[in-house]
């Protein structure tokens, strides 16, 4: 606390004096003044977490006009504005363009306290994703992968979230939607981040040697094991691994993974003997787990271990105003390898990007790009080089797995219109388990309080 540094601008110096001494006896550090200019050029000198902001400052300026000011300088720092009982409609407006909250006078002392510490909240996550989004760039150079987009932003809040504890995530997504960059980002961002990070791609290791590679074998345990061999557990002790296509994994293989998440060891293969080992597991899927366990294909017990904290990764389909980024970054990308002095697309060649369903996602994007870049004569992109061999979304069929996903979203808008946004009876209608029926609303973006009567 003692770190969080708080602006007070007010015109009526006692009731600065009252804020500035009942905040720093919290232990916030405080700066207040009651002028417009003096408040701007803090603002632009140092940081502040948050800033408290008088409606009624002047003639010459009023609180929302400040509160403007000061986002264009410093834009992530929340503004709670102090307003009059009599002008909460004013206050109101301001939220619209762009106040954290407003909290009315005489103040209530804790009301106070808790809105300054959401706030707080607030400015110390969103500063927590501009970082997440800068080491992500500078380790991978694929920083507009995260995108702009309000689906995207939700993803990186909860991988700061998550990256925070040590419990397992499991990353849901379609392929080439970008989940072991995420996976990647969960573990830069933890306390782990100096040990090793092991990506494991479950669907690229024969059923016959997975115990092998995963377990690792000891020298003689089978014909050709002339020397021993560290698994890919024993290689991330003490750090992060990240099985990929984990659906993939076959039940043999199931069992021992269950046993490395419940007793934290392992048999390496051609030994009686456990190792021990401290690693975190970050697991990602391309399908439905519980369809899975309800197939007999994937067993329930490991789901319930893996699953949880699960990050659902949208589409590139269902993000659609991040294309023009990520396009913009691959053509730069490209560039610094082709050297053809490509800048970038036709408006009509953009517009094509946009309109397409995108089944490969980001992956399918890049690779699509880099056959323009590849064919094109010119510096300018045109549209005849986009998705040539490609039918536009217009013109072709919804695939199965679009159809269920838009039915199944229906379904839910049309059980939480009939029970009001009351989730508990919602779920039962749906025959489904509470927890579960709020993952749907999470992969829908769908919001109860949305339905209330």
């Amino acid at each position: 606390m003692a770190e969080d540094n708080i602006l007070i601008v007010d015109d009526d110096k006692n009731i600065l004096e009252i804020l500035k001494l009942r905040l720093e006896a919290e232990g916030y550090k405080v700066t207040a003044t009651s002028e417009a200019e003096d408040a701007l050029k803090a603002v632009k000198d140092e940081f502040f977490d948050l800033a408290l902001v008088d409606l009624k400052l002047s003639e010459k300026i009023n609180g929302i006009e400040l509160m403007e000011k000061i986002h264009q300088i410093s834009p992530e720092t929340p503004v709670i504005i102090l307003t009059a009982y009599g002008t909460i409609d004013t206050a109101v407006e301001a939220m619209k363009r762009g106040a954290y909250s407003y909290i009315t006078k005489p103040f209530n002392r804790r009301e106070l306290l808790l809105q300054i510490k959401n706030g707080l909240e607030k400015s110390s996550l969103s500063r927590e994703v501009r970082r997440l989004k800068a080491l992500v760039g500078e380790r991978y150079g694929f920083e507009n992968i995260i995108g702009k987009s309000k689906k995207m932003e939700q993803v990186m809040e909860q991988v700061t979230r998550a990256a925070e504890t040590d419990s397992n995530v499991c990353i849901c997504g379609e392929s080439g939607t970008g989940k072991e960059l995420i996976a990647k980002s969960l573990h830069l961002l933890s306390l782990r981040k100096e040990k090793p990070f092991v990506a494991v791609n479950c669907a690229a290791i024969p059923e016959g040697l997975q115990e092998g590679e995963l377990f690792g074998h000891e020298k003689g345990a089978f014909t050709g094991a002339i020397r021993n061999k560290r698994g890919y557990f024993e290689q991330a002790h003490e750090g992060t691994i990240f099985l990929d296509e984990v659906s993939e994994m076959p039940e043999s293989m199931q069992i021992k993974l269950l046993r490395v998440l419940q007793e934290k060891q392992f048999y390496t293969l051609g030994s009686e003997k456990p190792k021990n080992v401290d690693i975190r597991i970050l697991t990602a899927t391309n399908k439905n787990l519980e369809d899975e366990v309800a197939k007999g294909r994937f067993r329930e017990d490991l789901l319930y271990r893996i699953y949880v904290i699960p990050v659902y990764l949208p589409p590139l389909r269902e993000r659609k105003e991040d294309i023009p980024l990520l396009a913009d970054h691959f053509v730069k990308k490209i560039e610094k390898r082709m050297k053809k002095g490509v800048k970038g697309f036709s408006s009509s060649a953009l517009r094509k990007l946009m309109s397409y369903s995108w089944p490969g996602n980001v992956r399918e994007l890049e690779n699509i790009i880099e056959y323009a870049m590849a064919m094109t004569a010119q510096d300018v992109i045109g549209e005849d080089l986009i998705l040539q061999t490609k039918a536009m979304e217009e013109d072709m069929p919804k695939s199965l797995k679009e159809a269920k996903n838009q039915f199944e979203k229906n379904y839910i808008s049309s059980i939480l219109s009939l029970t009001g946004g009351n989730v508990s009876d919602a779920a039962k209608l749906a025959g489904k388990y509470r927890s579960d029926f709020y993952t749907l609303l999470r992969k829908y973006d769908l919001n109860p309080s949305d339905f209330k009567r």
